[in-house]
């Protein structure tokens, strides 16, 4: 997995991982996450507050992370409810 040196990429990778989850505790879908996640690095790309390559591997770094269903835990704990419909009185 691609690495990040700079400290602000680093928090800014911690940043939609932590929001992600959160997400997720509220049955978000993957593609909601993706969307979420494609907003949050669109707009850092147009603040410019990355350079270009650490930019570059942020992106990397979170396709992975998003795509790997190992990164998310299910609301109740259990990987095999994650993403299901919701409860009902939800």
């Amino acid at each position: 997995m691609t690495s990040l040196d700079d400290p602000q990429a680093i928090r800014h990778f911690q940043s939609i991982c932590d929001a992600c989850q959160e997400l997720t505790t509220r049955y978000h879908t993957p593609s909601e996450l993706r969307l979420y996640a494609d907003g949050y690095l669109h707009a850092l790309r147009k603040t410019g507050s990355l350079d270009m390559r650490e930019q570059h591997r942020l992106e990397q770094l979170i396709d992975r992370w998003i795509l790997d269903p190992s990164s998310f835990i299910g609301p109740d704990g259990d990987v095999s409810t994650l993403y299901m419909q919701h409860p009902h009185g939800y």
